[in-house]
């Protein structure tokens, strides 16, 4: 002991890093679920018969209902046994030096001690609105095509209630999967730090990869099966029987559960990784200038299981109720379409968008592959930009998906009809509109939040005047990178409705109907390489976990520098996701805004086309739309503030009462600190989240009492419908400047901490520092929740119709 403490008067940290690192484990139940376990107590051979039995099901109800439902199992189920591959490989990479592995271990059990008590959470609240949803289908009136197919209120009410149970299911499935690959990847990430920055960058785009082609595999397949198993059971386009046009308007309920579960998913999640992330950067860089990711940091265990709570499993969760509610919607508008003109086969335009998600796995596929290793080691592989491989693999993919729309593989074989023989053309064009949109997305969201461009090198000068105009430089940025999407998405909307108007598809009355299926060709388009694209957003928070075990291990400085180039462009890729994720949010939210409005004219018996504003009511309906925006975004922020307060007045304390810690003679108290955010994070999620479920159903209530005093029988639908427009259009808008602003003050510190202004520890540094933390609730609580919310007001409309009629 007095040779230790020898060695830290000369200032010599040398018996600090020889000595074992210990963390405190925050372990108290075996890190698998106990169903995976009960699955392993099985004997092999009797799992396989099993398993064979359910794909054998599986397959026999998707032969009895279409061979395109077949080809969409297999290649699900191809891209299963792929990411089971890429799991292998990732985890036959090694951990790294003992140290290493004990930082992974911590950060691990404080990701799965979190997951488990906040999803516990969330089953217990679906299970709740599942008997909401139950007993309003129990009482609510019927379509005459329900009427006319036999379908009675209590079988309407028990497939809604199983389809929001297994969307919800499925959606906590795959923010699991987005957690359980990042908490292993992380750790063999850094120990590739240590041998190349090309390893490193490609055991995360694997690991990342992995939970892509799950997460959208899943959302594919659960679709897919639910549509086959009710086509079997309820017997569709028999005589006497439902449809097969109406079937898919029986899936809402499946979007609704998973918006549900990923909204709670993306509130606690973010509420968590950035209240600990504002608390250790406040306390420990500014206050105690020690480095990000410092040992010394109490909490910093905290801020590293945040990554993995926060940006990986709810981002999983988020991309999956993304794509269920695309798929959902554009199903509903073809076989509304394909109904009104009359189509003699409308199952094509009814399940093309399962085939456009399938074609998704396989281009997102070829791009993950396409970034390999280099037989090169050392620093001499890390002078490559991992953001131009990234590029590069994303360009293959995108390549990929032009060739499946445009060469016609998709779209020919899906929406080939007699009656308009070119319209297959039209709508292949619209598939290439939302590509390109995509692709524009992601390159304006990479300006404005890149620090090789302008706007984050002008934001990162502005911090050498001060901290308040750094505030005001952000500020503004976000403001403006508001413009150019907008008027981006503008363009593809209005150019894939005109493609689709002018296809030759008309109706009885020789009308033009195919706009709206165009607009959903579009959003298909922009999720075409929607596996890719989370692959890329998974990378980040791997990366920055990476960084983080590499500084606590106190790694040489090189590996911090490969480390610190991964995490830079994390940052950028997790920017252009969420720039992505609001592009397909607003087209797919104009597709379920039209699917409510068909919803509602086909309950009320009457068409139901237009909403007027002028109407004071309905006025009013829009402006609480958009007031729910701007409430729902203060409080989530205000959450990470209390929560922040929490962890800087524990940090502070233990500083002040181990004074040991700054001279690494004291240890932290690490599990504190998660404590404090796991606990604060599941209280303050529930507020901003009831006030989203509760809005609609409120307002559409009152406004229907009202029109039923006033004589006006659809009032409170047509609120509802002010509403949802409002809310839409206030959300993108809010969601786009929120991500924008804080990825940009993220990167204008890492530019900063690059050498520039200054470099690590200067005033700018100390400036910047103060708009990474003001950005931090921004970019990843209240902005990736708007993404979630403006989708999950749609679905829940759509479900509640009947309530406001």
């Amino acid at each position: 002991m007095m040779a230790m403490d020898d060695d830290m008067e000369s200032g010599a940290l040398r018996s600090y890093q020889d000595k074992p690192r210990t963390f405190p484990s925050m372990r108290t139940k075996p890190h698998t679920p106990r169903i995976i376990r009960m699955l392993m107590g099985i004997n092999v051979r009797v799992l396989l018969i099993l398993l064979l039995l359910v794909f054998g099901g599986v397959f026999y109800i998707g032969a009895k209902t279409s061979p395109v439902i077949v080809f969409v199992f297999s290649v699900c189920i191809m891209s299963f046994l792929l990411s089971i591959y890429l799991t292998k490989w990732v985890l036959s990479k090694d951990e790294g030096p003992p140290e290493m592995v004990q930082i992974s271990d911590a950060i691990r059990d404080g990701a799965v001690g979190f997951f488990r008590t906040q999803y516990g959470t969330i089953s217990k609240m679906a299970l709740l609105l599942a008997l909401v949803i139950l007993s309003i289908y129990l009482f609510r009136t019927t379509t005459p095509q329900q009427e006319a197919s036999g379908l009675g209120r209590s079988t309407s009410a028990y497939i809604t209630v199983a389809a929001f149970l297994l969307g919800a299911l499925c959606s906590g499935i795959a923010g699991y999967i987005g957690m359980w690959v990042s908490v292993r990847a992380n750790v063999r990430v850094s120990g590739a730090a240590r041998r190349s920055a090309r390893e490193a960058l490609q055991i995360a785009v694997r690991a990342g990869g992995f939970s892509a082609l799950v997460v959208v595999g899943m959302a594919v397949l659960g679709i897919a099966i639910l549509y086959a198993a009710f086509y079997v059971w309820l017997g569709v386009d028999s005589p006497g029987s439902m449809k097969v046009t109406e079937l898919p308007l029986l899936l809402v309920g499946y979007g609704f559960g998973a918006s549900f579960v990923a909204l709670f998913a993306q509130l606690g999640g973010g509420i968590y990784t950035k209240a600990a992330d504002v608390g250790a950067d406040l306390v420990g860089k500014v206050e105690q200038g020690i480095p990000e990711d410092d040992p010394r940091n109490p909490a910093v265990i905290a801020d590293l299981v945040g990554d993995n709570v926060g940006d990986c499993a709810a981002r999983g969760a988020d991309l999956f109720e993304s794509i269920a509610a695309e798929i959902i919607s554009a199903m509903i508008l073809g076989g509304t379409m394909a109904q009104r003109c009359k189509i003699e086969d409308p199952s094509g335009f009814i399940l093309f968008p399962l085939v456009v998600h399938s074609f998704d796995l396989v281009v997102s596929s070829v791009g993950i592959l396409s970034i390999r290793g280099t037989r090169e080691s050392g620093l001499k592989a890390s002078i490559e930009d991992p953001m131009a491989i990234l590029q590069k693999g994303y360009s293959f993919s995108i390549v990929l998906a032009v060739i499946a729309f445009a060469a016609g593989i998709s779209t020919r074989w899906m929406l080939y009809t007699e009656q308009a023989p070119s319209a297959w053309v039209n709508f292949a064009l619209c598939g290439l509109v939302g590509i390109m949109t995509a692709y524009i997305f992601v390159w304006i969201t990479k300006y404005y939040t890149d620090y090789k461009h302008e706007p984050v090198r002008m934001l990162a000068l502005s911090s050498s005047t001060g901290h308040g105009t750094n505030i005001i430089a952000g500020v503004s940025l976000g403001l403006e990178s508001t413009a150019l999407p907008v008027l981006v998405i503008s363009v593809s909307i209005i150019s894939a409705f005109w493609l689709g108007q002018t296809s030759g598809l008309l109706d009885e009355t020789g009308n033009p109907t195919g706009g709206l299926f165009g607009t959903a060709v579009a959003t298909m388009g922009m999720l075409s390489t929607a596996a890719y694209i989370l692959t890329m957003d998974m990378f980040g928070p791997i990366a920055d976990n990476a960084g983080g075990i590499v500084e606590m291990s106190q790694q040489p400085e090189s590996v911090r520098e490969i480390t610190d180039v991964l995490d830079a462009v994390g940052n950028t890729t997790k920017a252009t996701t969420k720039g992505f994720a609001i592009g397909s949010a607003a087209l797919a939210s104009f597709l379920l805004f039209s699917a409510y409005m068909d919803e509602v004219s086909s309950f009320a018996r009457e068409p139901f086309k237009e909403v007027d504003i002028a109407v004071p009511e309905i006025f009013v309906g829009g402006l609480l739309g958009s007031m729910l925006i701007f409430l729902f975004s203060a409080w989530a922020c205000s959450a990470v503030g209390r929560t922040a307060q929490e962890v800087v007045t524990e940090v502070r304390r233990q500083f002040i009462e181990r004074p040991g810690i700054m001279d690494y003679k004291e240890k932290p108290d690490y599990g504190r600190c998660v404590a404090i955010v796991a606990s604060a994070s599941l209280r303050e999620m529930i507020k901003p989240g009831a006030l989203a479920i509760v809005s609609p159903i409120a307002i559409g209530l009152v406004f229907r009492i009202l029109g039923h005093y006033t004589g006006h029988p659809l009032l409170g639908a047509k609120v509802v419908a002010a509403f949802l427009m409002f809310a839409t259009v206030s959300g993108i808008l809010m969601a786009l400047f929120l991500n924008t602003a804080g990825g940009a003050w993220d990167n204008a510190k890492k530019y900063i901490e690059t050498g520039a202004l200054g470099g690590k520890g200067s005033e700018s540094h100390k400036a910047a520092v103060t708009g990474d933390t003001v950005g931090d609730p921004f970019k990843d609580t209240a902005g990736p929740s708007l993404h979630v919310l403006i989708k999950m007001l749609a679905t829940i409309t759509l479900v509640m119709a009947p309530v406001f009629l």
